[in-house]
């Protein structure tokens, strides 16, 4: 991990599922030192005024929430973490919860990452000999790395900039034959569209003019490919039994359902759906942007030429369990609504991250996280048994109840196992 400091935080918070919003809220900033303004901003207090927000997108007419979270027991590469989590729906914090906490006793996760490399294509069409013109522009890389670079110097002064160029050819029915330029930058601690972007419309004129075509597309990929992040964790069978199942069958479970996502596209959907359902709320917590993160995390999954797991999960020769991630995670902490929106400033205070590269570690330790508990409750009591007793709490809602009768009528739906509007109205009116 780039961040190698021993956390003096504890992303163990006892019972908190017990306390009030607002006990939470104070745990939390107590936990990892917040300010008042921090504390007000988490709140929700009117945390982004309306001027900021028209000045962020087009057309603006007002805000729109989500319920901002909080996932303890966090433990990567021996530091703790509190993860905030932007998401609506029900069980996903309290599933990356439980399951860190399982982790944790195993030494928790692990991480790494790449160099933040993000790549622009500069698209070149009109040749008549493209491989002669890959070539070309291949020879002429230097003079184009430098103009590159010319065009962000804050960049290059941080250690980042174009680092080299790809040249592909490609033959195609509709146009006939082109080559693509890509030219790779380190972006340091940013996403990095706008300087790739930049860099591309800088250089296509130059591209044409060497290459002997014109230049069309000039736009970054977000197939971040060469900005990859990693995390893995190792349970034991202890770790994993629970009050039904011996450790070693939740074991032979997990592995099972993993290998049909492996193989069937179908069950690898959902299953990599699980994933993002961890790591899609950081990203929008930390006002990051999500989109390009599932589009880069499904187009990887699918580099084979077949949509497969991003994650996998092997039993050891000591019978211990390995659940292993590896994925593009093309994520900034300047620039954009990271830099701009109050709340997601205060998230990445709270999460404690020095850089890019460790946040994506971070964060898809939390997506291997929420995998590993769809795959634990496929495994036990299925997938429903969890997610319908956190969901009764919405279901008390849709019924009417209001306080402090949302908990109590949940509490006994959650019971009777009749999650549904109707069971709460009965609870409802006895109450």
């Amino acid at each position: 991990m780039t961040n190698g400091t021993t956390s003096q935080i504890s992303s163990r918070l006892e019972n908190v599922r017990d306390l009030r919003p607002e006990e939470r809220l104070d745990l939390v900033a107590k936990t990892v030192g917040l300010d008042d303004a921090d504390r007000a901003t988490l709140a929700g207090h009117d945390v982004l005024p309306l001027s900021l927000a028209n000045g962020m997108i087009e057309n603006v007419i007002g805000k729109f929430e989500l319920p901002l979270a909080v996932a303890s027991n966090f433990t990567i590469n021996g530091k703790d973490y509190l993860i905030p989590m932007v998401v609506e729906e029900p069980s996903v914090v309290a599933a990356a919860s439980y399951m860190a906490k399982i982790a944790r006793n195993c030494g928790g996760f692990h991480t790494s990452s790449d160099r933040p490399i993000m790549r622009a294509q500069i698209q070149v069409v009109g040749l008549n000999d493209p491989h002669g013109a890959k070539q070309r522009l291949l020879a002429a890389e230097a003079e184009l790395r430098q103009m590159c670079n010319a065009r962000d110097e804050v960049l290059v002064a941080l250690g980042g900039g174009c680092i080299g160029i790809e040249v592909h050819v490609f033959e195609t029915s509709a146009v006939g034959p082109m080559a693509v330029l890509h030219i790779l930058v380190d972006v340091r601690d940013a996403m990095g569209a706008n300087a790739v972007n930049s860099m591309a419309e800088t250089i296509a004129p130059r591209v044409a003019e060497i290459s002997g075509g014109h230049t069309r597309l000039r736009i970054l990929s977000n197939l971040a490919d060469r900005r990859l992040a990693r995390a893995y964790v190792t349970l034991t069978p202890d770790a994993l039994t629970t009050k039904t199942m011996q450790g070693d069958d939740v074991i032979d479970g997990m592995i099972e359902a993993y290998a049909l996502a492996q193989i069937d596209p179908y069950r690898a959907a959902t299953h990599n759906k699980g994933v993002m359902n961890g790591i899609d709320p950081v990203v929008v917590a930390t006002g990051n942007d999500w989109r390009a993160i599932e589009a880069g995390a499904h187009a990887w999954a699918a580099r084979s030429g077949r949509y497969t797991s991003l994650t996998t999960w092997e039993r050891g020769v000591d019978g211990t369990l390995t659940g292993t991630i590896e994925m593009p995670m093309a994520l900034g902490l300047v620039g954009g609504a990271t830099k701009t929106h109050p709340a997601a400033q205060a998230v990445l205070r709270v999460l404690g991250v020095s850089s890019a590269q460790e946040l994506a570690e971070v964060t898809v330790a939390v997506g291997l996280a929420q995998n590993m508990a769809a795959l634990r409750a496929l495994a036990t009591e299925g997938i429903q048994k969890g997610h319908m007793a956190l969901h009764a709490r919405n279901i008390a809602i849709l019924a009417g109840a209001t306080g402090s009768q949302i908990e109590a009528v949940a509490k006994v739906i959650a019971e009777q196992g009749h999650v549904s509007v109707q069971a709460a109205k009965d609870v409802l009116a006895k109450l």
